[in-house]
């Protein structure tokens, strides 16, 4: 070859290269263009829902109706198809349940003495029906009182603990799976475990190593009405007659006829090795003043029609929950907890998914089910219901994928997914996840119990795969510094709400991943599955 036609050549390979590079650097831009108009749009939905307008979507209150009605008309315009009782909405029947604190007390009773704890800085008592008005029992510390048959851990086997009341820290044993010791530690399988073992009441003492909230700021709800489900048989705690916590600052006057200290007790846990369990040597006396009513609030419930003959009466559930905390304690100065991340951020995403399915005009095999949750801040009873009163076949729902407070505070690099390891969703998860660059991550944090925090446990129950999920991080990263003084500062706090930063583009990519994942579900040709060696294996149900 010629020089003048090397040299020729090498600048058409040149320009080539360059005119490569060129292409995916537009085309770097086009795709942040897209997030970032993905992005403005989700994060306009999370300002409607948590606009001061909605009163912090309580239960059953004027705003959380406002916010059902809007999230109906967002689904008729995704053309999603009703799938409740009631056009979009499914009414869910609530009895309510409030103290009344200035007629209520507790003290520990001691060899004759009686010791007031105040309550709202020492104590707060559980507010439930089926309460007894006057208790008094004797104590027993009881560990983490948990009872995990899988790994022969039994915290009441050896106690005499009939007729009394058992007092636990937060918290579990080391090399208990996550999702497992988080199972265990529901208010359901606590409560039938100290059922069968004849214990009237429980009082729990968080580590405050694992807690969300710092004291000062969860006793402020402790006034607030709960709720539980108006169907008859249930009450997840009956039998229970007693229940309270306690302030872990005044842990110490519980412990102080026991030989044993708080700091002492922390240690062993946080050291991971075994907690003792011993009487208390003093009783609970408890009075407590509750007043009762119902209420009516609704689930918000829409399909995507899947279009294969066979599978299209299957359903891959979205799930999230609509209802936040309301209106209650105020916290420099406000008074309104508008829950835009919790969880606005999850409704945005459901609404963002649906419409996007439509815009693309994606053709699925299964039908995608598209559910607003109400009361799931009262203890997943919405999700609870309908998964036990589903407006689709029970049997015929294949996934839930549950959308809860992700946390976009960031750009997105991991993905943490509770129930990863359990199921065939998790290889659904990875595969939509790398597809995109993102590394998924498994519970860093198993003292949470996250997998049975929030509505994709009602499914887990009822035999149904499902995964939940939240921005990762690396430990001792900054975004780890992040997103631990978001808990710290935000969470189920007033300034959970629109004025907050967060990554509005990670926030659109978030969304691409999951309805990439559920798209996946949708057609595969096999139904999701909990994998052989998965603890929750035994609530599957035969097709």
């Amino acid at each position: 070859m010629a020089l003048t036609e090397r040299i020729i050549t090498g600048l058409l390979l040149v320009s080539a290269f360059l005119t490569a590079a060129d292409l995916a650097k537009e085309h770097t831009k086009e795709n942040t263009k897209e997030l970032t108009r993905e992005g403005n749009r989700w994060w306009s939905r999370i300002q409607v829902v948590a606009d001061d307008k909605m009163e912090g979507r309580n239960t059953g209150s004027a705003g959380y109706l406002r916010a059902a009605r809007y999230v109906a008309g967002e689904f008729e315009r995704a053309g999603l198809k009703p799938a409740g009782t009631s056009y979009y909405f499914q009414p869910v029947k609530f009895t309510v349940t409030q103290i009344v604190e200035k007629d209520s007390s507790l003290a520990l009773v001691k060899g004759g003495q009686v010791i007031p704890l105040v309550l709202g800085d020492d104590a707060a008592l559980t507010v439930r029906p089926g309460l007894a008005p006057k208790y008094e029992a004797e104590a027993v510390f009881c560990g983490y009182c948990l009872v995990i048959p899988e790994y022969k851990i039994d915290d009441l086997a050896g106690l005499d603990v009939k007729g009394k009341v058992v007092v636990y820290i937060s918290g579990g044993p080391p090399g208990i799976p996550s999702e497992l010791r988080a199972h265990y530690s529901s208010g359901g399988e606590r409560a039938a475990a100290l059922r069968r073992a004849g214990v009237t009441g429980s009082v729990s003492i968080a580590n405050p190593k694992s807690m969300d909230i710092p004291w000062e700021r969860s006793t402020l709800s402790r006034l607030n009405a709960t709720m539980s489900l108006a169907d008859a048989g249930s009450d997840e705690q009956s039998g229970l007659i007693f229940g309270a916590r306690i302030n872990p600052a005044s842990a110490n006057k519980v412990l102080t006829a026991s030989g044993h200290t708080f700091e002492e007790l922390l240690a062993l846990a946080d050291a991971g090795k075994p907690v003792p369990h011993f009487p208390l040597n003093l009783s609970f006396r408890a009075t407590e003043t509750l007043t009762s009513s119902t209420l009516e609030s609704p689930n918000v419930v829409g399909i995507y029609p899947g279009t294969d003959p066979k599978l299209k009466d299957q359903y891959v559930i979205f799930s999230a929950h609509l209802d936040h905390l309301g209106v209650g304690g105020a916290i420099n100065g406000d008074s309104i907890y508008n829950g835009a991340m919790d969880d606005g951020s999850g409704i945005a995403s459901i609404l963002e998914i649906a419409q996007m399915l439509k815009e693309q005009k994606i053709k699925l095999k299964r039908s995608v089910l598209f559910m607003a949750a109400t009361a799931e801040e009262k203890g997943e009873l919405g999700s609870r219901y309908f998964a036990n009163h589903s407006t689709v076949p029970q049997k015929d729902i294949v996934a839930d994928l549950n959308l809860d407070m992700f946390l976009p505070l960031f750009p997105l690099k991991y993905l943490e997914v509770q129930g990863v390891n359990e199921s065939t969703l998790g290889t659904d998860i990875r595969e939509a996840a790398k597809k995109f660059g993102v590394i998924i991550q498994a519970d860093k944090e198993p003292d949470r119990n996250l997998f049975i925090r929030s509505d994709q446990y009602s499914y887990v129950q009822q035999g149904v795969p499902a995964l939940a999920f939240k921005f990762g991080y690396e430990l001792g990263s900054p975004e780890e510094k992040i997103a631990l003084a978001w808990r710290h500062d935000r969470y189920h706090a007033p300034s959970d709400d629109v004025n907050q930063p967060v990554d509005k583009a990670a926030a659109a990519l978030f969304n691409r991943i999951l309805m990439d994942t559920g798209v996946r579900v949708a057609n595969a040709p096999d139904r999701p599955h909990w994998l052989p060696n998965s603890f929750f294996k035994r609530f599957e149900k035969s097709e």
